[in-house]
């Protein structure tokens, strides 16, 4: 298992990439509420405008992370962590704003990986 720890670590970070850079202004079958791109989907769940820069950039810093995991070791765990803790606060906002669950089902995704590489 501990082979496909660095393959599991450059598919979360390339979701994060997709999400919040290639994505970030588009509209998505997975986004919450009503929105259209991002920054709308913030602001269905209520957040203000300036948690969008914040946690935007904590992701792409934590996706950076898992991926340079993979010469220095010692950043994985905590990316991981943190991202994990991201996306279980995606989660919840879908809850918050009466998502359907499967509009929630990346985040949970990405939150099932970054839990396993944590644990491996």
């Amino acid at each position: 298992m501990q082979d496909l720890l660095p393959v599991l670590q450059v598919l979360i970070a390339l979701g994060i990439v997709n999400v919040w850079i290639l994505r970030f202004g588009r509209p998505s079958a997975w986004r919450g509420g009503a929105a259209s791109n991002m920054k709308e989907e913030f602001a269905a769940y209520g957040l203000p405008a300036w948690s969008v820069a914040v946690i935007g950039a904590l992701k792409l810093l934590c996706a950076l992370a898992l991926v340079a995991g993979i010469w220095i070791p010692a950043l994985v765990e905590p990316a991981a962590a943190l991202l994990a803790a991201l996306m279980l606060g995606a989660v919840f906002m879908h809850v918050k704003v009466t998502d359907p669950p499967r509009r929630s089902l990346p985040a949970f995704l990405m939150l099932l990986g970054c839990l396993t590489v944590v644990t491996l």
